[in-house]
């Protein structure tokens, strides 16, 4: 099953068929909005937006940790998380589609894992990303005239406010491509509830690095517009030619657990019950 985050405008331009509204509560609370729940191309697809139906949360203030196990309650094993992005190199315009490969971590108001009270869990983050699905997903750029370019290194700040041209600099010195808001913590927690999980970025400025550009809402949402019909096309592509699933993803927690099982009790076993089952 293959579970979409994103924005409204990514759901209305998908071709759902067969679908309905799926009400989940988790251990971690509501997520952000019911899921939508159907078929593109016979492959079963969740859809959640992230910030609510009316974009009511701030990055910050996500249920990141409800949306990812809601997601995995329902059934769904890979994700395409889609957001939008400023670029931080002169070659990735307005307009243009990334899939990263790596992520740098720059927030710090954010519960970055399921576990913690009661049991704690290590999961390897080398590699944040699933690079089969991210291939594949890398693939369906025909299916649309959208550039696109594959790999790259994704800077995830804190927000809500954009960057300061210092900071803007600072990135860009580092050799970092694309900054957005999102990415941290779904890809920590994606690993951690074994999921493949992608991001597909929409570049919708420059940040402010770029001849003096300043960053405004007006200007985002006019090229994160153009970027959602380009990224539903790739995902409805995606949608019909699903890989299998021989990466490591499905496996994180293989010797991850740092805990020993007769120290776990039982309430929190059965909180973390659909990540821990097998773990234990």
């Amino acid at each position: 099953m293959l579970g979409i985050i994103g924005g409204s405008g990514i759901y209305d331009a998908l071709g759902f068929e067969n679908s309905y509204e799926e009400r989940v509560q988790t251990p971690f609370g509501a997520p952000s909005a019911p899921l939508e729940v159907g078929e593109i191309d016979g492959t079963d697809v969740a859809f959640l937006p992230r910030h609510g139906r009316d974009h009511r949360y701030d990055p910050t203030n996500v249920p990141y940790r409800a949306n990812i196990h809601a997601l995995k309650q329902v059934g769904v094993d890979r994700v395409v998380a889609t957001n939008a992005v400023g670029s931080l190199r002169e070659e990735l315009s307005p307009r243009t589609l990334v899939v990263p490969d790596q992520l740098f971590d720059r927030t710090r108001d954010r519960e970055r894992s399921f576990f913690g009270d009661g049991v704690v869990v290590h999961v390897s983050m080398a590699d944040p990303f699933c690079g089969r699905l991210a291939d594949r997903l890398a693939d369906c750029a025909d299916a649309t005239d959208a550039d696109l370019v594959a790999g790259g290194t994704h800077v995830t700040i804190e927000g809500p406010q954009f960057s300061t041209r210092a900071e803007s600099a600072f990135y860009r010195d580092r050799g970092f491509d694309v900054i957005g808001m999102t990415t941290v913590p779904e890809a920590q927690l994606a690993r951690e509830a074994e999921l493949c999980y992608v991001p597909l970025a929409g570049v919708t400025d420059y940040d402010v690095w770029h001849d003096e550009e300043e960053v405004s809402v007006e200007t985002v949402l006019e090229h994160a517009a153009a970027n959602e019909t380009s990224m539903s096309a790739m995902i409805e592509a995606l949608a019909g030619d699903l890989p299998d699933r021989d990466c490591d993803c499905g496996h994180a927690l293989d010797g991850a657990v740092n805990t020993p099982s007769e120290a776990v009790d039982r309430e929190t076993r059965r909180e973390l019950s659909l990540l821990l089952d097998g773990h234990l």
